[in-house]
């Protein structure tokens, strides 16, 4: 404690004060909740919210920085009612006391809001927000059933978008009231008959936004079971961006609003056109690849096949050899005794070497020139063969400005209607490479 008994007592400074007032603040009250309207509310560009909180009697500043204003899912209008947790704090430069508001809610709206995070953590904690276990919608439906209310402004935005996008899908509305004591019941049971109709190959359950209460029919136990087990892919789309349900985390997909719900759901038909062009040229392509590659099989199997013509001169001709084989076989004793006769003869015979090896010396002597010569000659032939060889390398051609431009599949482009465009293109330079997109194309007629 500080005395003020006599004059000889320290005094303090404004900013001892103040320092000293706020940590008294901070340890005796802390934290509270407290309940008022808002008034004088102020986003700066910092993202912080400054505004005012007061009653009939009295008022207190407050401040509620960007981080924490972020995670409250919508704006604070002036005049509403809130119930605010915030720590007591001193503004030291000007001794104002002020409230550091950490999260909000709605007036009233306590207890919905500690049983919607009750309800969300039981069901995390069960699996049904995994999204390893969420169905991927159908790109192309055939057909889209729609969850809502007939008089719901949210179905209007659907039929438009569809009719815009994709007015080829078939859309089944199954009516549900979407606000009120009955939504919960008529949303399941709606949900329900489209699951059990097997009809459509995706389901959109939308509705417009609105407060907690407005919103509360689809943060249903029995809604979000339903909806994790729907063999048909679902897409969410309830309220605005912000507001956040209970069926938008068990949902396959979540949209943030019911327009984008229906934007999601399928794609465009535009977008169908194109892809269907696509598939049908590389249809085409490789249509044109497996002819060509039929064509040279043929080509190889007619180079290869042999007339009967031909099969029967060749085996007549085989059975000639033979029967000759034959008639010389029949005669083989005469020739067995002039064999004999002849080897004796060889006998007496006795060669005369001398001479032969001296022509075999001559001969050499006279053909390593010539061998000389036709290696040098051999070599010339060489020479020119590897200078036309160089000049015919594609990797020499490159070297003197050329390109080689492949395929994302390695195949090298002959002709500008082997390519399409915004298609990757490998080219091959003298030093390096390049990884490009063709833009534009120019085919010869």
């Amino acid at each position: 404690m500080y005395s003020t008994a006599n004059s000889t007592t320290r005094s303090l400074t404004v900013s001892q004060l103040n320092r000293h007032i706020a940590a008294l603040l901070e340890q005796q009250v802390g934290r509270i909740w407290v309940e008022g309207e808002i008034s004088n509310f102020t986003q700066a560009a910092s993202g912080h919210w400054y505004f005012t909180i007061k009653d009939e009697r009295a008022a207190v500043k407050a401040v509620m920085f960007r981080g924490r204003a972020l995670r409250v899912g919508f704006m604070p209008k002036q005049g509403e009612k809130y119930r605010f947790y915030a720590a007591v704090t001193l503004y030291e430069p000007r001794g104002d006391y002020q409230l550091q508001v950490e999260s909000l809610q709605r007036a009233g709206l306590g207890d919905l809001h500690a049983e919607f995070e009750r309800l969300k953590q039981k069901l995390a904690d069960e699996g049904l927000f995994d999204s390893a276990s969420k169905k991927t919608p159908c790109r192309v439906p055939q057909r889209i059933g729609v969850v809502t209310s007939l008089a719901a402004a949210a179905l209007r935005d659907v039929l438009t978008t569809m009719r815009r996008r994709a007015p080829h899908v078939e859309v089944y509305v199954y009516p549900a009231a979407v606000q009120g004591e009955e939504a919960q019941e008529q949303l399941c049971t709606a949900l329900g008959k489209a699951i059990a109709d097997q009809a459509v190959d995706t389901i959109l359950l939308v509705r417009g936004g609105g407060s907690l209460e407005d919103l509360w029919s689809f943060n249903s136990e029995r809604l979000a079971r339903l909806i994790k087990a729907s063999p048909i892919p679902i897409i969410s789309g309830v309220g605005h961006e912000t507001d956040v349900t209970i069926a938008d985390f068990v949902a396959d997909v979540r949209a943030p609003t019911p327009t984008a719900a229906a934007e999601l759901c399928c794609a465009s038909q535009a977008q169908s056109n194109a892809d269907l062009l696509g598939l049908f040229r590389r249809l085409q392509q490789c249509q044109a690849r497996i002819l060509e590659r039929a064509s040279l099989r043929l080509d190889r199997a007619t180079g290869r096949l042999v007339s009967p013509e031909q099969r029967i001169l060749h085996r007549r001709q085989q059975l000639q050899q033979l029967v000759a084989r034959m008639q010389r076989s029949a005669t083989i004793q005469p020739q067995q005794q002039q064999l004999r006769y002849l080897q004796h003869r060889l006998l007496r015979c006795v060669p005369q070497t001398q001479g032969a090896r001296q022509q075999v010396v001559l001969a050499q002597k006279r053909l390593q020139p010539l061998v000389q010569q036709q290696l040098q000659q051999h070599q010339q032939r060489l020479r020119a063969v590897c200078h036309t060889l160089h000049a015919l390398n594609p990797e020499a051609i490159v070297d003197r400005g050329y390109a080689i431009v492949r395929n994302q599949h390695g195949d090298i482009i002959k002709r500008s209607v082997d390519v399409q465009a915004n298609e990757p293109l490998h080219i091959q330079l003298a030093q390096g490479h390049l990884l490009v997109k063709l833009k534009q194309k120019h085919d010869l007629l």
